[in-house]
């Protein structure tokens, strides 16, 4: 077999990619002449340009449908899939508990309503796969009401994220005529919060019409109120005409419904503006960016908690009056070791859910602090989704190698007990596999945790495919997931592979700090030593050794396999960045440059240039097999990033393929039907396979 896996391969190989025109234009930046010979690749409207994509994706559908694992993994996907139970996800408890139901008879998500914690046949309120036959549709977010009698749900299309809200009856699934549209979007989000009486709720939204330029109208969110019944155009301004254009506003109500929050990020950097709208309808501050509160949650005693890293870079949690100002805070819950992630109220206290380091742990204090219990989370799980019903915690919990599961925890017996909600046996690798957790040493000497997904009883003797994944940014924290989709790999010999790198949160903000803006490159040195440690352990070699990262995880597989190339001989790149002196002339591109940094700044501008994958493309060099994925309507990487990226790379003379994958019916990913999301997967993981054998 592997024999012929290599012949076929070579075949394939035998056809040359579609030619791409070089056009060089030249910018000038502090004084640094910069050329750029695909800048037209950018015009997606050029029908030039989807003549050149369109080609790419043939020659890469050549080369993708002859690999002889492709339709195999792509069977195995959906059969492991369709052996699976419907299981629950973002579960609402109000008067009625609402769920995402994952059912894979279905395309997308759907919205029901359950009977209890305890099971029991669901009830479908919204199902975006019978509002469109195309399966185009997905939903964004949802929101019921205070009293639970109705829910405001984002619905788009596409993957694009540009979501409307429609308003259903929760008992019956009648959709009624309110429509809001422009609430949700890839650039600052959307978000929804209902008033205390149900009769209405208020949400932001993008510019309509003539409100703003053209190209302004992916910023700027506002928050209006718009109540049950009425026309969108009677709805009433609320705030946000004073924030910043790059400002992104989650809104949240209070148990009651009495008092709303808003919290307003500046851009996608981790600073926040916290606000508080009384019940007469006036909005006042109550945190600045420079009070460094990052949370906050409404208390069950007129009360609010706020999640604070003043002089508390792992986090801590202050609790105030609703009608108090900042310097009344108390601290209840203070700094430790740990990062403090997300916290729930409920009558009798707050849970808190930590991270060490990526890993989870969870405790529950009382109303004004002290700790009362910790809950019984096993090494290397993470926990999430955290509700509460009561006085008990609902949360899901589960592994590298485990399913995730539904727990209920009781603080007064201090007993965790599974749900009825769980599958009857979720999915398991655990007698065949195990997680164990390493350090990597950092070119700066900083220990970077390396997880480590493996066959139980391996032998290190440096023979097996292996593949490495990373995010390292917007201090996003890589918790334990179970490995669904990779278990096709697992089965195969491969070893998997997860890193902590800077960038993320999984060490507090100091961990998301040094590897931002222009610390960026520790992100990819982080990276580099994890790959190291992998050889050096004799997991693998350069010529087995796979990367794998989307997203801000795709630049660094740019950064990797321009910084690295002798070390992987394999990277797949999901809806990438590459171009970093042009990516914040994107729309969403300007919400990232309080992360990135922007070329504005002198040495923001070199530390983007220094490692700007696209720009360090030499010709020669013998690169890893490359495969790009991207999707047309994709709101937060410009797609122009991967068209611009491969044919670069296809110029430089590499002899290793580099190819181009462009969805028409997705985006970033997220809303993106099944049967694509598992034919990118068969793609990704057959292209790993033939490349790695």
């Amino acid at each position: 077999m592997r024999l012929l896996i290599g012949f076929i391969g070579a075949m394939v190989l035998m056809a040359q990619p579609p030619q791409t025109e070089k056009k060089p234009v030249t910018d000038t930046y502090h004084g640094v002449k910069v050329a750029d010979d695909y800048r037209w690749l950018e015009n997606f409207s050029d029908p030039a340009v989807k003549a050149w994509a369109k080609a790419q994706n043939a020659y890469s559908r050549k080369f993708l449908d002859a690999l002889p694992e492709r339709k195999p993994i792509l069977e195995e996907l959906f059969r492991y899939d369709d052996a699976e139970p419907a299981r629950y996800a973002q579960i609402t408890i109000k008067s009625s508990i609402f769920a995402l139901k994952r059912d894979p008879k279905k395309q997308h998500d759907t919205l029901v309503s359950l009977p209890s914690l305890n099971g029991g046949v669901d009830r479908v309120v919204v199902d975006p796969d019978a509002l469109d036959p195309k399966h185009s549709t997905a939903i964004d977010f949802y929101v019921p009401s205070q009293d639970g009698k109705h829910v405001a749900v984002s619905l788009s299309t596409g993957g694009s994220e540009r979501g409307d809200v429609h308003v259903f009856e929760t008992a019956t699934g009648k959709q009624l005529s309110d429509f809001i549209p422009g609430v949700n979007g890839g650039t600052a989000g959307g978000s929804v919060a209902w008033n205390a009486d149900s009769s209405g709720f208020f949400y932001t939204r993008y510019p309509r019409g003539t409100e703003r330029a053209p190209a302004d109208m992916d910023f700027y969110q506002q928050i209006y109120f718009h109540k049950l019944g009425d026309k969108t155009e009677q709805d009433k301004y609320s705030a946000g005409k004073d924030f910043p254009r790059i400002a992104e506003i989650a809104l949240k109500s209070s148990p009651d419904g009495k008092h709303i929050a808003a919290i307003v990020s500046n851009g996608d950097g981790g600073e926040y503006w916290h606000y508080l709208l009384a019940p007469n309808g006036e909005w006042r501050q109550l945190a600045r960016l420079s009070d460094k509160v990052i949370g906050l949650e409404f208390g069950h005693h007129n009360d609010v908690y706020l999640l604070s890293r003043a002089n508390a870079p792992m986090g801590k949690v202050l609790r105030m009056p609703v009608s108090g100002a900042l310097a009344d805070a108390k601290e209840v819950v203070p700094k430790s070791n740990v990062v403090i992630e997300e916290m729930q109220s409920v009558p009798a206290g707050l849970y808190v859910v930590d991270l060490a380091g990526g890993p989870s742990q969870a405790r529950f204090f009382g109303v004004a602090g002290g700790l009362k219990a910790t809950l019984p989370v096993p090494p290397i799980y993470a926990v999430g989704a955290l509700t509460t019903s009561g006085d008990d915690a609902l949360f899901r919990m589960g592994s590298y190698v485990e399913g995730g599961a539904w727990y209920l925890f009781d603080p007064n017996t201090k007993q965790l007990k599974k749900t009825g909600l769980n599958a009857a046996s979720a999915p398991s690798l655990a007698s065949d596999f195990e997680a164990v957790r390493e350090f990597a040493t950092s070119k700066d000497g900083t220990k970077v945790p390396v997880n480590i997904i493996r066959k139980k009883g391996i032998n290190l003797d440096g023979t097996h495919p292996t593949l490495l994944y990373a995010y390292g940014g917007y201090g996003i924290s890589m918790t334990p997931n179970f490995l669904a989709n990779e278990r096709v790999l697992l089965e195969r010999g491969f070893v998997y592979v997860v890193a902590n790198l800077r960038g993320g949160g999984e060490f507090g903000e100091q961990w998301h700090e040094q590897g931002n803006l222009t610390k960026k490159q520790n992100v990819f040195d982080d990276f580099a030593a994890s790959a190291h440690l992998l050889i050096d352990r004799g997991y693998t070699i350069p010529n087995k050794l796979a990367i794998m990262g989307g997203s801000n995880g795709g630049l660094l597989m740019g950064a990797a396999l321009t910084q690295h190339p002798e070390l992987y001989r394999a990277v797949v790149s999901f809806v990438g960045i590459y171009d970093m002196l042009r990516v914040e002339l994107s729309p969403n591109g300007a919400f990232n440059v309080t992360e990135f940094g922007t070329v504005k700044e002198t040495d923001q501008f070199k530390s983007l240039y220094a490692y700007s994958p696209y720009h360090h493309v030499k010709a020669g060099v013998a690169y890893p097999a490359v495969l790009f994925l991207t999707g047309d309507n994709d709101p937060r990487v410009d797609p122009m990033n991967s068209r611009k990226m491969t044919a670069i790379l296809q110029a430089s003379g590499t002899k290793r393929p580099v190819l181009l994958r462009t969805t028409s019916e997705a985006g970033h990913g997220i809303g993106t039907a099944r049967n694509e999301r598992f034919a990118q997967f068969a793609d990704a993981f057959a292209f790993l396979i033939d490349q790695l054998k």
